[in-house]
């Protein structure tokens, strides 16, 4: 047998935002079911570097999908090595006999299961009539979570878009505008309130280890995904948003430790109580979404090694039925 080596610009060639959404929509409801082996992530962490490498291993049991990804977050990188700040490398597994069947780049896997599951938590949690996104922060997440609500909504009136680095803020306003006629206006906006007063939606994707969005701005009806706090100590929302919301997380263990709720929950300000539950068990039909347009709703969003399973195993069949890649003798 031989490994599928697949790079950056064929896994780019081979996914689209629809069918990443479905297949995590799949993942979520497979582990809400209980049907899927996923250990927390567990992390290395380079403090003089001021970044992490995390391993994340996963078996979908039902549909016989297993990888294991390593990721990096390093927020310097690219102004001091020109590099990205997060880049991954995915395994692909074959469960019957362990044999690596394709290593692929996870760099651009991450950024479009990520953004998928944005988009489906905004599915089950924000008013079916969301219409005005606010972004905080430009980077390349911030893309795939517009491509994902403009695949879930097709139309927006609005995305403002917030960095502490303008250039971003309006060189994403621009590429967005370009990319998207079903969004009315797109705007780069001077500060975080302008971004999040009177939003439907709120998207946060910073490395932030401080609030950047306050409780004061938030209206009723609000839902936040909460991208960017991933690590621990990591956080973007004044916990007393989170005091007011239904929180629903995408793993408790995970997010407990690394999510937009780790940091409060360590100082005790919420508690496990507050938490309303996973998003695979909404998915699943175990529990309800939103169930009125007043709630304030959060996702905690950290990443779960099952995004990556089933988005890997579409570029895998992809690149067989297209001849993409290079076979190499790697174990045997």
């Amino acid at each position: 047998m031989k490994t599928l080596l697949l790079t950056k610009k064929d896994v780019e060639a081979l996914l689209s935002m629809d069918e990443v959404m479905a297949a995590v929509e799949e993942a979520f409801k497979e582990k809400g079911l209980g049907r899927v082996q996923m250990p927390a992530k567990t992390y290395l962490f380079y403090r003089k570097y001021n970044g992490d490498l995390r391993t994340m291993p996963a078996y979908m049991e039902n549909l016989d999908i297993s990888t294991v990804k390593i990721v990096n977050i390093h927020p310097e990188n690219p102004v001091k090595h020109g590099l990205p700040t997060v880049m991954a490398v995915i395994v692909l597994v074959d469960p019957k006999t362990g044999y690596p069947l394709a290593i692929m780049d996870g760099t651009h896997i991450t950024s479009m299961r990520t953004g998928a599951a944005g988009g489906i938590a905004a599915k089950y949690l924000a008013r079916k009539n969301s219409k005005v996104i606010g972004l905080i922060g430009a980077g390349r997440q911030a893309r795939t979570q517009i491509m994902a609500l403009t695949a879930l909504y097709r139309e927006l009136d609005e995305v403002r878009i917030y960095s502490k680095f303008k250039d971003e803020s309006e060189r994403l306003a621009e590429e967005t505008s370009k990319l998207y006629s079903g969004i009315s206006q797109v705007i780069a906006v001077e500060t975080a309130e302008e971004a999040v007063r009177d939003a439907d939606i709120v998207v946060t994707t910073t490395p932030s280890t401080q609030p950047i969005v306050m409780d004061g701005w938030v209206s009723s009806g609000t839902h936040f995904n909460c991208i960017g706090a991933d690590a621990p100590g990591k956080e973007e929302l004044d916990p007393q948003i989170l005091k007011r919301a239904k929180i629903v997380v995408d793993d408790w263990e995970q997010a407990s430790h690394s999510g937009e709720i780790n940091v409060p929950l360590s100082k005790g300000i919420i508690s496990r109580e507050n938490i309303y539950g996973e998003i695979g068990e909404i998915v699943a039909g175990l529990k309800p979404g939103r169930t009125s347009n007043s709630e304030i709703t959060v996702f905690t969003s950290t990443g779960l090694a099952i995004q990556d399973a089933v988005a890997a195993k579409i570029v895998y069949d992809r690149a067989l039925e297209k001849g993409l890649g290079m076979e190499i003798e790697i174990v045997g």
